[in-house]
């Protein structure tokens, strides 16, 4: 191979123009400017694919794994419906109704004087501990009394009136 420059070319090549058996730095450039711009695009596009998920967990939401699934659903089936379900989904609160309800049955448990099934932490009740003073007084001169445990007081049986026929 002659490194001589054809007649028909411009004596004035420019740069990126590569002599016959070298590297085209050029070309390598624009290979490494590819992949780093394509590596770019999915840390961005899986970023912004998991952000209602990462919404719910860092708020410690109840619904965190509702939302994770969903954004996979997403993630495989290319409906966007269902990322857009899951951003909203993280984004409200839904109450927490399982403490509240649990409440009310270990309440309705101590009035009922049925015996839980979880140890309480504190041996006094609420209602006691919230009266104080007298009530307290009352229910440890009772316990004293009998020489048991304090436990739920079982009100004082009404008996039923007979019921009118057209009740029944």
């Amino acid at each position: 191979m002659s490194d001589t420059i054809n007649p028909a070319a411009l004596h004035h090549l420019p740069r990126f123009i590569t002599p016959p058996g070298e590297t085209d730095v050029l070309m390598v450039v624009t290979g490494i400017l590819l992949l780093l711009g394509i590596l770019a695009f999915g840390i961005l596009f899986f970023r912004l694919h998991t952000l209602p998920e990462r919404l719910a967990h860092k708020s410690q939401k109840i619904q965190f794994e509702i939302v994770a699934i969903l954004g996979l659903i997403a993630l495989f089936t290319h409906m966007h419906i269902f990322w857009i379900a899951g951003l909203l989904l993280a984004l409200i609160d839904v109450p927490d109704f399982g403490t509240a309800l649990g409440r009310i049955a270990r309440s309705l448990e101590k009035m009922a004087g049925i015996k839980t099934t979880e140890p309480s932490t504190d041996l006094r009740s609420e209602s006691t501990a919230a009266v104080g003073g007298a009530g307290e007084a009352q229910v440890h001169d009772r316990a004293r009394k009998s020489d048991r445990t304090v436990g739920p007081i079982k009100p004082e049986s009404i008996p039923a009136s007979q019921k009118e026929a057209s009740h029944a």
